[in-house]
């Protein structure tokens, strides 16, 4: 099962393919999306191009598999997303969605939560709240929490993914540069 560079709306490339263009003034809210967009690079070559048994990989019978490590970051980055757009997280039934699908939804949510980041101010990081609503009960966590809990929680899942995929024998592109944000030529 390999990925495609295009998106299945289109012929649109995935976003972070290389990290874009850092911002040209430093800011607490530019200096978090960039800790996005370098998640989102880091991510995008995790999940290049693994195959089936790539997805199936788990260390041990009683840990996670590769697969399902890639559908709890998805799950990170609509928590990240929904903070910077101060929307509650709220649960819902699962989408059944394929490999493909969660890797493009997390890209873009990654993407997305970015470029809000991008065009904010700093007063603005006090309305990002992680809000969790449970029918009737709200609990919010400040925008500190994000960053520790979601952000760094996905950069570390992202670390399995590589390491999964080095283990079931499909290694990362040894192009990838994180430190530049561009594959090597």
């Amino acid at each position: 099962m390999a990925t495609n560079l295009y998106s299945q709306t289109g012929n649109s490339p995935l976003p972070y393919h290389q990290i874009p263009d850092y911002p040209d003034k430093y800011s607490a809210t530019t200096t978090v999306a960039r800790m996005l967009d370098g998640l989102g690079y880091r991510y995008y070559w995790a999940t290049d191009s693994l195959r089936t048994e790539d997805l199936e990989y788990k260390p041990s019978e009683d840990s996670r598999s590769a697969g399902h490590t890639i559908e709890h970051i998805h799950g990170l980055s609509q928590t990240v997303l929904n903070a910077i757009q101060q929307k509650a997280n709220v649960p819902t039934e699962p989408e059944e969605l394929s490999f493909e699908e969660t890797r493009k939804r997390t890209l873009e949510n990654f993407k997305i939560a970015s470029e809000i980041l991008k065009n904010s101010k700093k007063k603005d990081l006090k309305k990002f709240d992680i809000v969790f609503k449970r029918g009737d009960k709200s609990s919010s966590f400040p925008f500190w929490n994000l960053l520790n809990g979601p952000i760094a929680d996905a950069i570390y899942h992202t670390g399995q993914i590589v390491a999964y995929r080095r283990a079931s024998g499909n290694p990362l592109n040894s192009k990838v540069s994180v430190f530049t944000g561009k594959n090597k030529e």
